[in-house]
């Protein structure tokens, strides 16, 4: 037996095909999602709900607040706290990166460093600065993505080994697992009626109350997808309509990026979730 892993974009509907094969299989399911690890942040990230968690035992859900971290390593924690309890473990979500680090073990890169981080995102062209010091990585990264570089810079400060190098020298574990891509042809409109499905189910309210409660507006997880753009409505006067837009844009955007990463894993769409839970559990 080996672990199922049920993934692709944003509303291809990975969930119902999980909790369809776990009930079948009495697995439990993983949530390979970086997102639903935040309590208070229910509607925004599709988090499954309270009935589909009696249904189906979750793990991976409503273990950090808002304002504290989780990473990669966490995530295969949590993974392998399932498997060792020895049953089925369906792992099913949208974050790569969670994948690739299963798959193929982490980097042996260093922890957050909070102080020099801030400094190095205060850089007005950070980008020009990686391409001296790790110009692999810079011709990888487009320049506005200052999250990445900022941690290539911050790695290369901390180690004095560019970031590319420490990815070189991994060694890959590729754990055998059954993956299915799961995709959809309509996916940007399915995509565009989930967002106006979470604003019709109290979106902007989760929003609100995360705010009342004191999470800060520019914590990492408010900075994704929708929340950024509804705190923007409730704080700056933003539109709803714009603030919809929005999220339905960058979804979509998350939704393409999500699709090339799981190409530059080897996978492709497509395939039978019955038979691969078949292949993975029978």
């Amino acid at each position: 037996m080996k672990p199922l892993v049920i993934t692709g974009p944003t509303a291809a509907g990975k969930s119902a095909g999980a909790l369809a094969i776990a009930e079948e299989y009495g697995a439990t399911i993983v949530a390979m999602d970086a997102m639903t690890v935040y309590r208070g942040m229910d509607i925004g990230t599709a988090k499954p709900t309270p009935e589909d968690r009696r249904r189906v035992p979750h793990r991976g859900l409503d273990l950090r607040k808002p304002t504290e971290s989780f990473a990669a390593v966490d995530f295969v924690a949590v993974a392998e706290a399932a498997l060792a309890e020895g049953g089925p473990v369906v792992m099913c979500g949208g974050t790569p990166f969670y994948l690739r680090a299963f798959l193929d073990g982490l980097v042996p890169a260093p922890p957050a460093d909070a102080a020099l981080r801030a400094e190095l995102s205060a850089l007005e062209d950070p980008w020009t600065r990686l391409q001296a010091v790790d110009p692999v990585l810079a011709a990888r990264l487009h320049p506005n993505d200052r999250v990445r570089i900022v941690r290539g810079l911050e790695v290369h400060a901390l180690t004095g080994t560019p970031l590319s190098a420490l990815h070189a020298s991994d060694q890959p574990v590729r754990r055998d697992c059954e993956v299915v891509w799961v995709d959809h042809p309509s996916l940007n409109e399915r995509i565009d009626a989930r967002v106006l499905g979470m604003i019709d189910a109290g979106y902007v309210q989760e929003v609100a109350g995360l705010l009342e409660s004191g999470v800060p507006r520019d914590c990492k997880p408010m900075l994704s997808l929708g929340y950024k753009h509804l705190a923007a409505h409730l704080l700056d006067g933003v539109a709803i309509e714009e603030a919809v837009r929005l999220t339905q844009r960058d979804s979509r955007t998350f939704a393409r990026k999500q699709r090339t990463f799981l190409r530059g894993l080897g996978f492709l769409p497509g395939g039978s979730v019955a038979e691969a839970a078949a292949r993975a559990f029978g």
